[in-house]
C-alpha cells in the first residue's frame, strides 16, 4: 500500500497545481477556459502516467506542447511551464530544462509589468519545478524503501544466523568435537563433556525463546489438551518481550504444569494484556480448592519477578476459581533516531513552498506594511514544526499560525490570499478529519470575507483549498516515509524473532535430543564395559556416530543443514529405544510425502526422547501411514505429568505444512499423532 498511497498523494498534489494554473483562466471566454482546462488536464495526465512508467521523449514532447499551448497566449499562469521544466530535470534533460527556465523569464517579461511582478511570475515557475521534481523523487524513494523491506528483513535474519552460529560453535561445537574424537578409555570425560553440551544447548534454547511468549503459550495449549483440560487463550501483547517474556514464560509453565498435574480442573484461561508498558499474564483454572494449595507450585517465583520490578499474585477469585497473575515491565519502544531522507526532502519542499510564496507576497507589499508582513512570514515557519506533531503546545502553535495567516490578509488583502491554505493544511494534519473539515470551511469563508470587494474572491477561494492540499500532501508523504521505515524495522525485528524461535526449536528438537541420545549410549557403554566388552564397544561406536550426527545437526540450527530424511531417523530411533531396553513395534502402512519427511523426522525424534525422559515405558508402537505418524507408549500412569515441553514446537512445525498435532491419554499410556493434510 505504501508506493500506491505515495503515487495517489503525489497525483493529488499535481492535480492541485494543474487546477491552480487552470483557474487563472477564469474570467476569460468560455472557449479559452475550456481549452485551458483541457490542456492542463493533458499536462496532468502525462505526469501521472510517467510517475508510474518513467519518462520517454514522446511524453516530454506532449507535455511541452500542452504546457506552452496555453501559456504562450497568456491564458494561464507561467507556473505551468515549471511543470514542463521539472519533467525535463527528472528525465535527465538538464540543458533543455535550463532553456525552459529562461523561457519562463522571457514570457514573464513579455507579459509586462513591474520588475517585481516579473520576478514574482518567474518565482511561480521555479516553485512549480521544484515541487514536481521533489514529488517525483519522493515517490521514487518511497517505492525503493518499500521494495527494500524484504531485503532488510532477510539481511537481519542472516546476521542473526551468523551470530547464533558463532555462539554455538564456540561452545557446543567444541564439546561435540571432543565427543566425536573420543577414545573408549576417555569415556568418563566424554560423558561429562556431553552433559555440559546438553546443558548448554538447553540454556541456549531457553535464551533464544525468551524474546517471545508465544512458544510457551503454544506448549501450554498442548499440555492442557493432553490432560483433557479445555484451554481458552487470549493474547493482548506485542512481541518481542526480552527478559519480561522469559519470566512470564516460567510463571506460565509452572502454573499450567501444576494444573495438569492435579488433574482436577476442567477449564483453564490464559490471558495476556499490555498497557502503558506493563505486561500482565493471568492463568485461571477451576481445579484448586484453597489458595495455599495453589501457591505451592509458585514458590521462589515471586522473588525473581520482584527483582525485575514486577509483581506476582496468586489466590482465589471471587468466583471461586484460582488465579495466578504476574505483571512485569517491558522495554519501551525505541524513539526514532533521526528523520528519513524522504522526510527531509518533504520538509525541504515545504520550506521552499513557504519561502517562495512569502517572498512573492513581500514583493507586492509596500515598505510601510513590512512590519506586519515580516513577522507573519516568520510565524509561518512554525508550520515546519508540525511535520511530526508532538507535545502539548500544538494548540497554541496552531493559534499562532491562524493569526499569522489572517491578520495580514485582513490588513494587506491581495498578496496574502493563499496563506490561510497553510492553516487549513495544518488542521488536517493535527486534528480529526471531521473537526478539521469544519474549521477548514470556516477558514475558507473568513478568507472570502477578507478579500470581498478586492476583485480576487474566486482566485482566493480556489487557491486556499489547493494550497492546503499541497501542505497536507507533503506532510502525508513525509509521514508515509516514516511509516515505511518503521514498518521495515518492525518486519526485520519480527523476522529476527522468528529466526531465534526457529533456532530454539532446532536446539531443542535436534541438538538437545541428539545429545540426550549420546548420553544414553554412553551410559549404556559404561555399564556394559565390565561384563560385555564387545557390546560396550558397539554402543560406544554408536555414541561416536550420534555425536558426529549431532555436529552435523548444528548446521540446521544456523539454517544451513540438508533436509532430514525420515528413514534414517526411524532407524536411529529404533536403536536408541533398543539400547534403553524398550520393546518397539513398527507398523509401516505407507510412505509419507517427501516434503513432510523433515518435519516427521523431528516429530519422531521428539517423541522418542520424551519416552526416554518422561515415562517408564516398556513398549512403544510406531505407526507410519501416507498421511500420519503415531507414537504410542505404555509408560505414563495417571499420576505422572505427560510430556509437554516440546509440544508447542511440534505444533508450530506441523502448522507450517498445514498438518495438526493430536495427543491422547489412554489408560497408563500416551499417544502422539501427527496428521498430515488430506
Amino acid at each position: 500500500m505504501g508506493p500506491r498511497a505515495a503515487r495517489i498523494v503525489a497525483g493529488a498534489l499535481l492535480a492541485c497545481l494543474c487546477g491552480l494554473y487552470a483557474s487563472t483562466a477564469v474570467g476569460r471566454s468560455a472557449v479559452v477556459l475550456a481549452a485551458s482546462c483541457v490542456l492542463c488536464a493533458g499536462v496532468l495526465a502525462v505526469w501521472l502516467r510517467s510517475l508510474r512508467r518513467g519518462w520517454t521523449a514522446w511524453d516530454l514532447g506532449v507535455l511541452a506542447l500542452c504546457g506552452y499551448a496555453c501559456v504562450i497566449p497568456g491564458w494561464v499562469s507561467i507556473g505551468l511551464v515549471g511543470m514542463v521544466g521539472g519533467a525535463l530535470l527528472v528525465a535527465g534533460w538538464t540543458r533543455t530544462a535550463g532553456a525552459v527556465a529562461l523561457s519562463a523569464f522571457a514570457l514573464a517579461a513579455l507579459r509586462g509589468g513591474s520588475p517585481a511582478h516579473v520576478v514574482d511570475v518567474a518565482l511561480t515557475a521555479v516553485l512549480s519545478a521544484v515541487l514536481v521534481v521533489g514529488l517525483a523523487r519522493l515517490v521514487a524513494r518511497i517505492e525503493g524503501r518499500a521494495a527494500a523491506r524484504m531485503t532488510l528483513a532477510l539481511a537481519a535474519v542472516e546476521e542473526e544466523r551468523l551470530r547464533v552460529a558463532a555462539e554455538l560453535n564456540a561452545g557446543l561445537g567444541k564439546g561435540l568435537d571432543a565427543v566425536a574424537d573420543a577414545r573408549p578409555d576417555d569415556l568418563e570425560a566424554v560423558l561429562a563433556t556431553a552433559r555440559e553440551a546438553l546443558a548448554t544447548a538447553r540454556a541456549a534454547s531457553v535464551e533464544l525463546r525468551s524474546l517471545s511468549l508465544a512458544p510457551e503459550i503454544a506448549a501450554a495449549r498442548g499440555l492442557l489438551a493432553s490432560g483433557g483440560i479445555e484451554a481458552d487463550v487470549t493474547t493482548g501483547h506485542r512481541e518481542p518481550l526480552g527478559r519480561a517474556g522469559a519470566l512470564l514464560a516460567v510463571v506460565l509453565r509452572e502454573a499450567v504444569t501444576d494444573v495438569v498435574r492435579r488433574g482436577t480442573a476442567r477449564h483453564c484461561e490464559i490471558t495476556t494484556a499490555e498497557r502503558d508498558g506493563l505486561l500482565t499474564l493471568r492463568v485461571v483454572n477451576d481445579g484448586v480448592r484453597t489458595s495455599e494449595q495453589g501457591t505451592r507450585a509458585l514458590e521462589g517465583l515471586e522473588a525473581r519477578i520482584a527483582e525485575a520490578g514486577g509483581r506476582l499474585r496468586a489466590g482465589l477469585d471471587p468466583d471461586g476459581r484460582f488465579a495466578v497473575e504476574a505483571s512485569v515491565r517491558v522495554p519501551a519502544d525505541r524513539p526514532v533516531a533521526e528523520a528519513t531522507a524522504e522526510r527531509r526532502l518533504a520538509v525541504a519542499l515545504l520550506a521552499a513552498t513557504t519561502v517562495v510564496l512569502t517572498v512573492k507576497g513581500l514583493l507586492q507589499v509596500p515598505p510601510r506594511e513590512l512590519p506586519i508582513a515580516v513577522p507573519s512570514m516568520l510565524a509561518m515557519a512554525i508550520l515546519l514544526r508540525w511535520t511530526r506533531p508532538r507535545g502539548r503546545w500544538w494548540g497554541v502553535l496552531l493559534a499562532v499560525q491562524a493569526v499569522a495567516g489572517f491578520v495580514p490578509l485582513f490588513v494587506l488583502h491581495e498578496p496574502w490570499g493563499t496563506l490561510p491554505g497553510f492553516l487549513v493544511g495544518s488542521l488536517f494534519v493535527l486534528l480529526p478529519a471531521r473537526v478539521a473539515a469544519v474549521l477548514g470551511v470556516l477558514a475558507v469563508v473568513l478568507t472570502g470575507a477578507a478579500v470581498w470587494g478586492h476583485g480576487m474572491v474566486v482566485n482566493t477561494l480556489v487557491s486556499v483549498p489547493l494550497s492546503a492540499l499541497v501542505v497536507y500532501g507533503l506532510l502525508r508523504l513525509a509521514r508515509l516515509a516514516d511509516e515505511l521505515r518503521d514498518a521495515a524495522a518492525a518486519q526485520a525485528r519480527a523476522a529476527v524473532v522468528q529466526e531465534r524461535l526457529r533456532a530454539a526449536r532446532d536446539l531443542h528438537d535436534l541438538l538437545g535430543h541428539g545429545l540426550a541420545a549420546v548420553l544414553i549410549k554412553g551410559e549404556l557403554a559404561r555399564r556394559l564395559a565390565a561384563r560385555d566388552p564387545d557390546r560396550a564397544a558397539r554402543e560406544f561406536a554408536d555414541m561416536i556416530a550420534m555425536a558426529e550426527r549431532a555436529r552435523a545437526d548444528m548446521a540446521a540450527v544456523t539454517g544451513a543443514a540438508p533436509r532430514l530424511a525420515f528413514g534414517p531417523e526411524l532407524e536411529s530411533a529404533l536403536g536408541v529405544l533398543d539400547a534403553a531396553g524398550i520393546e518397539t513395534t513398527v507398523r509401516h502402512e505407507g510412505d509419507p510425502p517427501e516434503d513432510a519427511e523433515p518435519v516427521l523426522a523431528i516429530i519422531l525424534r521428539e517423541a522418542v526422547t520424551n519416552v526416554l525422559r518422561h515415562s517408564t515405558a516398556q513398549n512403544v508402537e510406531i505407526t507410519v501411514t501416507t498421511d500420519s505418524l503415531t507414537i504410542a507408549n505404555d509408560g505414563v500412569p495417571g499420576d505422572v505429568t505427560p510430556p509437554g515441553s516440546g509440544l508447542g514446537n511440534l505444533a508450530t512445525r506441523l502448522a507450517a505444512i498445514d498438518a495438526t498435532l493430536e495427543t491422547t491419554r489412554p489408560p497408563n499410556g500416551f499417544r502422539l499423532t501427527a496428521r498430515l493434510p488430506g
